[in-house]
C-alpha cells in the first residue's frame, strides 16, 4: 500500500475513529500522571505509554481500519507510543549540543526507526527491527505534524543491503552503520521531497519501515495547546527486516 511513495495516508474510517476518541481519552490520564519530557519539555516521548491490550483494543474499542489489509498484525500488539508536541517545539535540552539541536530544528530530527545511537559517539546500530509504523492522530491539530521524505525507503533499503551483505543477520546488530546511514540520510535530503504528512482523527498513516521521516517544527505564529498521535511500530525478526 504504500509503494513508491513508502507511506500512505487513509480515507477517514468510522473504526478508526472510534479507536482514536478512547485513546485520547486514556492519553488524556496518561499526561496528567506526568512523565518524561525532553527538548525543553516540549515534546512527550511517550514510548509504550498508551494502556491499549495485546489485542491493540483501548477502553474495550477495537483496533481496526482499512490499514489492517496492508500490515501483517503482531500476535500481540505494543504498548502505542503517546508522541505529544508542544508549542515551541524543539527547544535545546541542557547537554544536548548545538549540532544535535539544530538538526532537529532544521532537518526534523529525521531518521529512521530502529537504529539506535549509542555511547558518547552515539553510533548507530540495528537493536529494534520494525515491520512498519502506523501512525493515528488523536486530535485534528495541524502544527507540527509527521515529515517523511518520499521515495526515501528505498534509498536508505539499498544502503542497509550493502552495509550487511555478507554478513549473517544474527550479527547485523554488531555493525556499525553510522557512515552508511549518514551518507543515504545526506542522498535523501538531495533527491527525495519533503512532505509534511497531515491527518486527522479518523484516518491513519502507514509507513514503511524504512522511510526517512521526523517532525516539523511547531510554528511560532500557531496557537494551540498540543498535538497527539498514537505509534504503533511491531516489532519482526532482524533476518525479515530488509
Amino acid at each position: 500500500m504504500v509503494g513508491q511513495d513508502g507511506f500512505c495516508v487513509f480515507p477517514p474510517d468510522a473504526a478508526v475513529a472510534r479507536w482514536a476518541a478512547a485513546a485520547k481519552l486514556a492519553a488524556i490520564t496518561v499526561l496528567g500522571d506526568g512523565g518524561a519530557r525532553r527538548h525543553g519539555g516540549t515534546w512527550f516521548v511517550g514510548v509504550d505509554a498508551l494502556p491499549n491490550a495485546p489485542d491493540g483494543s483501548i477502553g474495550g474499542v477495537p483496533l481496526a481500519g482499512a490499514w489492517q489489509a496492508h500490515v501483517k498484525a503482531p500476535p500481540n500488539w505494543h504498548r502505542a507510543q503517546l508522541s505529544v508536541v508542544f508549542p515551541g517545539y524543539p527547544q535545546q535540552d541542557p547537554g544536548e549540543s548545538e549540532a544535535a539541536h539544530r538538526f532537529r530544528r532544521d532537518r526534523d530530527a529525521a531518521h529512521v526507526d530502529g537504529l539506535l545511537p549509542e555511547g558518547p559517539q552515539k553510533r548507530r546500530h540495528l537493536r529494534e527491527p520494525h515491520g512498519f509504523i502506523l501512525g493515528l492522530p488523536l486530535d485534528a491539530v495541524r502544527a507540527s505534524p509527521l515529515v517523511v521524505w518520499r521515495g526515501s525507503h528505498d534509498i536508505m533499503r539499498t544502503a542497509f543491503h550493502a552495509a550487511f551483505a555478507g554478513i549473517p543477520p544474527a550479527q547485523w546488530g554488531h555493525v556499525d552503520v553510522t557512515e552508511v546511514y549518514q551518507d543515504a540520510r545526506r542522498k535523501v535530503f538531495a533527491t527525495c521531497d519533503r512532505v509534511e504528512v497531515v491527518a486527522e482523527p479518523g484516518q491513519a498513516v502507514l509507513l514503511d519501515r524504512h522511510i526517512l521521516h521526523g517532525v516539523a517544527p511547531w510554528p511560532q505564529d500557531v496557537l494551540g495547546e498540543m498535538r497527539m498521535v498514537a505509534y504503533f511500530r511491531p516489532q519482526i525478526s532482524i533476518e525479515d527486516w530488509l
